[in-house]
Protein backbone atom coordinates (compact mmCIF):
# COMPACT_ATOMS: atom_id res chain seq x y z
CA UNK A 1 0.00 0.00 0.00
CA UNK A 2 2.63 2.22 0.87
CA UNK A 3 4.64 1.82 -2.49
CA UNK A 4 1.85 2.15 -4.30
CA UNK A 5 0.88 5.21 -2.51
CA UNK A 6 4.44 6.22 -3.27
CA UNK A 7 3.96 5.63 -6.83
CA UNK A 8 1.18 7.37 -7.46
CA UNK A 9 2.96 10.81 -5.58
CA UNK A 10 5.82 10.52 -7.96
CA UNK A 11 3.74 10.57 -11.23
CA UNK A 12 1.89 13.28 -9.43
CA UNK A 13 4.85 15.22 -9.11
CA UNK A 14 6.05 14.64 -12.15
CA UNK A 15 2.62 15.79 -13.91
CA UNK A 16 2.59 19.14 -11.97
CA UNK A 17 6.64 19.13 -12.92
CA UNK A 18 5.66 21.65 -15.58
CA UNK A 19 3.27 24.21 -13.79
CA UNK A 20 5.41 24.14 -10.80
CA UNK A 21 8.17 25.40 -12.71
CA UNK A 22 5.65 28.80 -13.32
CA UNK A 23 4.49 28.97 -9.43
CA UNK A 24 5.06 27.43 -6.12
CA UNK A 25 3.56 23.69 -5.42
CA UNK A 26 0.82 24.54 -2.67
CA UNK A 27 0.53 21.40 -0.14
CA UNK A 28 -1.95 21.06 2.52
CA UNK A 29 -2.85 18.12 4.80
CA UNK A 30 -5.79 16.99 7.08
CA UNK A 31 -5.81 15.14 10.32
CA UNK A 32 -8.80 12.89 10.25
CA UNK A 33 -9.03 11.71 13.42
CA UNK A 34 -9.53 15.01 14.57
CA UNK A 35 -12.28 15.82 12.25
CA UNK A 36 -14.17 13.04 13.41
CA UNK A 37 -13.58 14.23 16.91
CA UNK A 38 -14.94 17.44 16.24
CA UNK A 39 -17.95 16.94 13.94
CA UNK A 40 -21.11 16.74 15.93
CA UNK A 41 -23.35 14.13 14.05
CA UNK A 42 -20.02 11.45 14.29
CA UNK A 43 -19.18 12.28 17.88
CA UNK A 44 -23.08 11.75 19.10
CA UNK A 45 -23.20 8.37 17.23
CA UNK A 46 -19.52 7.40 18.59
CA UNK A 47 -20.56 7.93 21.77
CA UNK A 48 -23.66 5.76 21.65
CA UNK A 49 -21.94 2.79 19.94
CA UNK A 50 -19.27 3.17 23.26
CA UNK A 51 -22.18 2.89 25.03
CA UNK A 52 -22.98 -0.40 23.00
CA UNK A 53 -19.25 -1.94 23.33
CA UNK A 54 -19.27 -1.10 27.60
CA UNK A 55 -22.79 -3.26 27.76
CA UNK A 56 -20.63 -5.98 25.43
CA UNK A 57 -17.68 -5.51 28.09
CA UNK A 58 -19.86 -6.15 31.16
CA UNK A 59 -21.62 -9.20 29.83
CA UNK A 60 -18.46 -10.83 28.64
CA UNK A 61 -17.29 -10.44 32.19
CA UNK A 62 -20.12 -11.66 33.80
CA UNK A 63 -19.90 -14.97 31.80
CA UNK A 64 -16.40 -15.00 32.98
CA UNK A 65 -17.10 -15.28 36.64
CA UNK A 66 -19.46 -17.49 35.55
CA UNK A 67 -16.83 -19.69 34.17
CA UNK A 68 -15.46 -19.43 36.93
CA UNK A 69 -17.63 -20.50 39.69
CA UNK A 70 -17.80 -23.62 37.41
CA UNK A 71 -14.36 -24.41 37.30
CA UNK A 72 -14.42 -23.84 41.77
CA UNK A 73 -17.35 -25.90 42.07
CA UNK A 74 -15.38 -29.06 39.86
CA UNK A 75 -12.59 -28.51 41.53
CA UNK A 76 -14.21 -28.68 45.27
CA UNK A 77 -16.92 -31.51 44.19
CA UNK A 78 -14.21 -33.74 41.86
CA UNK A 79 -13.34 -36.14 44.58
CA UNK A 80 -17.15 -36.96 45.13
CA UNK A 81 -17.86 -37.33 41.39
CA UNK A 82 -17.94 -40.35 39.02
CA UNK A 83 -15.36 -40.00 36.42
CA UNK A 84 -18.84 -39.95 34.03
CA UNK A 85 -19.84 -36.53 35.96
CA UNK A 86 -16.03 -35.03 35.72
CA UNK A 87 -16.47 -35.66 31.89
CA UNK A 88 -19.46 -33.92 31.57
CA UNK A 89 -18.82 -31.17 33.43
CA UNK A 90 -15.62 -30.22 31.82
CA UNK A 91 -17.47 -30.54 28.40
CA UNK A 92 -19.79 -27.87 29.85
CA UNK A 93 -17.08 -25.56 30.79
CA UNK A 94 -15.59 -26.03 27.80
CA UNK A 95 -18.78 -24.98 25.53
CA UNK A 96 -19.04 -22.27 28.07
CA UNK A 97 -15.36 -20.69 27.30
CA UNK A 98 -16.07 -21.49 23.21
CA UNK A 99 -19.30 -20.06 23.54
CA UNK A 100 -17.57 -16.80 25.29
CA UNK A 101 -14.76 -16.53 22.37
CA UNK A 102 -17.42 -16.49 20.22
CA UNK A 103 -19.40 -14.05 21.39
CA UNK A 104 -15.97 -11.57 21.60
CA UNK A 105 -14.66 -12.65 18.07
CA UNK A 106 -18.47 -11.65 17.21
CA UNK A 107 -18.15 -8.38 18.97
CA UNK A 108 -14.98 -7.36 19.25
CA UNK A 109 -13.04 -9.23 16.02
CA UNK A 110 -11.59 -8.08 13.33
CA UNK A 111 -15.32 -8.26 11.66
CA UNK A 112 -17.27 -7.76 14.57
CA UNK A 113 -19.66 -5.44 15.32
CA UNK A 114 -17.86 -2.96 16.62
CA UNK A 115 -15.71 -2.50 13.35
CA UNK A 116 -18.64 -3.14 11.20
CA UNK A 117 -20.53 -0.40 12.82
CA UNK A 118 -17.51 2.06 13.48
CA UNK A 119 -17.10 1.93 9.62
CA UNK A 120 -21.04 2.35 8.80
CA UNK A 121 -20.68 5.18 11.39
CA UNK A 122 -17.51 6.93 9.49
CA UNK A 123 -18.61 6.37 5.42
CA UNK A 124 -20.67 9.48 5.48
CA UNK A 125 -18.18 11.54 7.64
CA UNK A 126 -15.39 10.18 5.03
CA UNK A 127 -17.79 11.48 2.15
CA UNK A 128 -17.94 14.58 3.53
CA UNK A 129 -14.42 15.32 4.15
CA UNK A 130 -13.85 13.80 0.63
CA UNK A 131 -16.04 16.53 -1.01
CA UNK A 132 -14.93 19.30 1.12
CA UNK A 133 -11.28 18.48 0.49
CA UNK A 134 -12.02 18.79 -3.27
CA UNK A 135 -14.12 22.18 -2.87
CA UNK A 136 -11.18 23.51 -0.67
CA UNK A 137 -8.46 22.26 -3.45
CA UNK A 138 -10.22 23.91 -6.22
CA UNK A 139 -10.93 27.13 -4.39
CA UNK A 140 -7.63 27.96 -3.28
CA UNK A 141 -5.51 26.20 -5.49
CA UNK A 142 -3.70 23.02 -3.95
CA UNK A 143 -1.75 20.56 -5.55
CA UNK A 144 -1.63 17.90 -2.83
CA UNK A 145 -3.62 17.32 0.17
CA UNK A 146 -2.46 14.24 1.77
CA UNK A 147 -4.04 12.74 5.29
CA UNK A 148 -2.30 13.15 8.13
CA UNK A 149 -3.39 9.70 9.79
CA UNK A 150 -3.67 7.31 6.82
CA UNK A 151 -0.37 5.08 6.25
CA UNK A 152 1.30 7.71 4.49
CA UNK A 153 4.53 8.59 7.10
CA UNK A 154 4.77 12.39 7.64
CA UNK A 155 7.98 13.00 9.27
CA UNK A 156 7.36 16.68 9.29
CA UNK A 157 4.59 18.79 8.93
CA UNK A 158 3.97 22.56 9.40
CA UNK A 159 0.85 23.82 10.97
CA UNK A 160 0.08 25.93 8.68
CA UNK A 161 -0.27 23.78 5.55
CA UNK A 162 -2.89 21.99 8.09
CA UNK A 163 -6.64 22.55 6.34
CA UNK A 164 -8.53 20.44 8.83
CA UNK A 165 -10.41 23.21 10.73
CA UNK A 166 -11.36 24.49 7.10
CA UNK A 167 -12.64 20.85 6.10
CA UNK A 168 -14.69 21.03 9.91
CA UNK A 169 -16.16 24.34 8.77
CA UNK A 170 -16.99 22.99 5.72
CA UNK A 171 -19.08 20.13 6.73
CA UNK A 172 -20.88 22.26 9.64
CA UNK A 173 -21.45 25.05 7.54
CA UNK A 174 -24.16 23.76 5.91
CA UNK A 175 -26.09 22.57 8.77
CA UNK A 176 -25.95 25.55 10.55
CA UNK A 177 -27.30 27.70 7.65
CA UNK A 178 -30.38 25.47 7.14
CA UNK A 179 -31.37 26.81 10.57
CA UNK A 180 -30.67 30.44 10.01
CA UNK A 181 -32.95 33.70 8.49
CA UNK A 182 -32.34 35.82 5.72
CA UNK A 183 -30.66 38.01 7.35
CA UNK A 184 -28.83 35.86 10.14
CA UNK A 185 -27.30 34.06 6.57
CA UNK A 186 -26.09 37.27 5.41
CA UNK A 187 -24.08 38.09 8.52
CA UNK A 188 -23.04 34.42 8.67
CA UNK A 189 -21.37 34.23 4.96
CA UNK A 190 -19.81 37.57 6.10
CA UNK A 191 -18.17 35.62 9.35
CA UNK A 192 -17.31 32.55 7.03
CA UNK A 193 -15.50 35.10 4.72
CA UNK A 194 -13.53 36.26 6.86
CA UNK A 195 -12.63 33.09 7.99
CA UNK A 196 -11.49 32.10 4.55
CA UNK A 197 -9.59 35.41 4.16
CA UNK A 198 -7.59 34.90 7.54
CA UNK A 199 -7.12 30.94 6.46
CA UNK A 200 -5.56 32.73 3.24
CA UNK A 201 -3.20 34.98 5.15
CA UNK A 202 -1.75 33.81 8.24
CA UNK A 203 -0.79 37.12 9.09
CA UNK A 204 -3.68 38.78 8.90
CA UNK A 205 -5.21 35.92 11.43
CA UNK A 206 -2.02 36.65 14.12
CA UNK A 207 -2.74 40.67 14.27
CA UNK A 208 -6.28 40.25 14.93
CA UNK A 209 -5.52 37.58 17.48
CA UNK A 210 -3.03 40.20 19.01
CA UNK A 211 -5.54 42.96 18.62
CA UNK A 212 -8.56 40.85 20.56
CA UNK A 213 -5.86 39.98 23.27
CA UNK A 214 -5.13 43.83 23.53
CA UNK A 215 -8.21 44.72 23.31
CA UNK A 216 -9.35 42.26 26.21
CA UNK A 217 -6.33 43.16 28.50
CA UNK A 218 -7.34 46.95 27.84
CA UNK A 219 -11.00 46.06 28.98
CA UNK A 220 -9.82 44.17 32.09
CA UNK A 221 -7.74 47.02 33.29
CA UNK A 222 -10.28 49.53 33.14
CA UNK A 223 -13.38 46.70 34.90
CA UNK A 224 -10.33 46.97 37.79
CA UNK A 225 -9.80 50.70 37.62
CA UNK A 226 -14.01 50.83 37.73
CA UNK A 227 -13.66 48.39 40.97
CA UNK A 228 -10.99 50.38 42.60
CA UNK A 229 -12.91 53.84 42.38
CA UNK A 230 -16.21 52.06 43.69
CA UNK A 231 -14.16 50.46 46.64
CA UNK A 232 -12.46 54.21 47.62
CA UNK A 233 -15.60 55.87 47.00
CA UNK A 234 -17.55 53.24 49.24
CA UNK A 235 -14.83 53.92 51.86
CA UNK A 236 -15.22 57.91 51.68
CA UNK A 237 -18.84 57.59 52.35
CA UNK A 238 -18.52 55.61 55.31
CA UNK A 239 -16.22 57.34 56.40
CA UNK A 240 -17.98 60.53 56.43
CA UNK A 241 -21.08 58.83 57.31
CA UNK A 242 -19.04 58.03 60.70
CA UNK A 243 -17.93 61.19 60.87
CA UNK A 244 -21.65 62.46 61.07
CA UNK A 245 -23.14 59.89 63.25
CA UNK A 246 -20.00 61.18 65.50
CA UNK A 247 -21.34 65.08 65.14
CA UNK A 248 -25.25 63.80 66.03
CA UNK A 249 -24.20 61.59 68.97
CA UNK A 250 -21.95 64.69 70.37
CA UNK A 251 -25.18 66.99 70.23
CA UNK A 252 -27.18 64.53 71.71
CA UNK A 253 -24.75 62.90 74.29
CA UNK A 254 -25.16 59.55 72.93
CA UNK A 255 -23.46 56.97 71.56
CA UNK A 256 -23.03 56.28 67.70
CA UNK A 257 -23.71 52.80 66.45
CA UNK A 258 -20.53 51.23 65.70
CA UNK A 259 -18.55 52.79 68.50
CA UNK A 260 -21.64 51.28 71.07
CA UNK A 261 -21.23 48.50 69.21
CA UNK A 262 -17.46 48.01 69.50
CA UNK A 263 -17.82 49.36 73.60
CA UNK A 264 -20.46 46.45 74.01
CA UNK A 265 -18.01 43.93 73.14
CA UNK A 266 -14.65 45.15 74.90
CA UNK A 267 -16.57 45.92 77.94
CA UNK A 268 -19.35 43.20 78.38
CA UNK A 269 -17.54 42.14 81.56
CA UNK A 270 -17.99 45.54 82.88
CA UNK A 271 -21.23 46.39 82.30
CA UNK A 272 -22.43 42.86 83.95
CA UNK A 273 -20.74 44.42 87.16
CA UNK A 274 -21.97 47.62 86.87
CA UNK A 275 -24.80 48.23 85.03
CA UNK A 276 -25.36 51.27 85.77
CA UNK A 277 -22.40 52.67 83.75
CA UNK A 278 -24.54 52.07 80.63
CA UNK A 279 -26.96 54.94 81.47
CA UNK A 280 -23.68 57.58 82.08
CA UNK A 281 -24.57 60.69 80.50
CA UNK A 282 -21.97 63.01 79.00
CA UNK A 283 -21.44 65.72 81.65
CA UNK A 284 -20.56 68.35 78.63
CA UNK A 285 -24.42 67.54 77.45
CA UNK A 286 -27.60 70.48 77.78
CA UNK A 287 -29.30 67.75 80.26
CA UNK A 288 -26.13 67.20 82.52
CA UNK A 289 -25.54 70.86 82.87
CA UNK A 290 -29.63 71.53 83.47
CA UNK A 291 -29.31 68.90 85.81
CA UNK A 292 -26.28 70.04 87.71
CA UNK A 293 -28.03 73.50 87.68
CA UNK A 294 -31.32 72.05 89.27
CA UNK A 295 -29.68 70.54 91.75
CA UNK A 296 -27.47 73.21 92.81
CA UNK A 297 -30.69 75.12 93.32
CA UNK A 298 -31.87 72.49 95.16
CA UNK A 299 -28.86 72.47 97.60
CA UNK A 300 -29.20 75.90 97.99
CA UNK A 301 -32.94 75.85 99.09
CA UNK A 302 -32.24 73.78 101.07
CA UNK A 303 -29.65 75.21 102.77
CA UNK A 304 -31.65 78.10 103.18
CA UNK A 305 -34.20 76.02 105.06
CA UNK A 306 -31.92 74.91 107.41
CA UNK A 307 -30.20 78.36 108.14
CA UNK A 308 -33.73 79.77 109.10
CA UNK A 309 -34.41 76.42 111.43
CA UNK A 310 -31.26 77.35 113.01
CA UNK A 311 -32.15 81.35 113.20
CA UNK A 312 -35.51 80.02 114.77
CA UNK A 313 -34.28 78.37 116.96
CA UNK A 314 -31.39 80.13 118.06
CA UNK A 315 -34.30 82.75 118.87
CA UNK A 316 -36.28 80.75 120.84
CA UNK A 317 -33.61 79.83 123.07
CA UNK A 318 -32.11 83.30 123.77
CA UNK A 319 -36.02 83.74 124.77
CA UNK A 320 -36.27 81.10 127.24
CA UNK A 321 -33.04 82.02 128.83
CA UNK A 322 -34.30 85.81 129.30
CA UNK A 323 -37.28 84.63 131.29
CA UNK A 324 -35.57 82.47 133.22
CA UNK A 325 -33.07 85.41 134.14
CA UNK A 326 -36.10 87.83 134.59
CA UNK A 327 -38.59 85.29 136.30
CA UNK A 328 -41.05 86.82 134.36
CA UNK A 329 -43.84 84.15 133.38
CA UNK A 330 -44.45 83.94 129.54
CA UNK A 331 -47.40 85.63 127.91
CA UNK A 332 -50.12 83.71 126.72
CA UNK A 333 -51.13 85.27 123.10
Amino acid sequence: MKKYFAISILLLSLVFEANAQTRGVKIGYIDMEYILQNVPDYAEANNQLEQKAQKWKQDIEVKKVEIAKLKDALKTEKALLTKELIEEREEEIKFQEDELLDFQQKKFGPNGDLMTQKAVLVKPIQDQVFNAVQDIAELKKYDFIFDKSSDLTMLFSAKRHDISDQVVRSITRAERREQLSKKDLKEQEKKEYMEDVEDENPALAARKKALEEKKAARDKLMEDRKLAAEAKKKEQDDKRKEAAEAREAKKTGTVPAKDKTTSDKTTAPETAKKPSDSTAVDPNSKEAKAAAKAKELDDRKKALEEKKKKALADREAAKKAKEEKTGEPKKEE
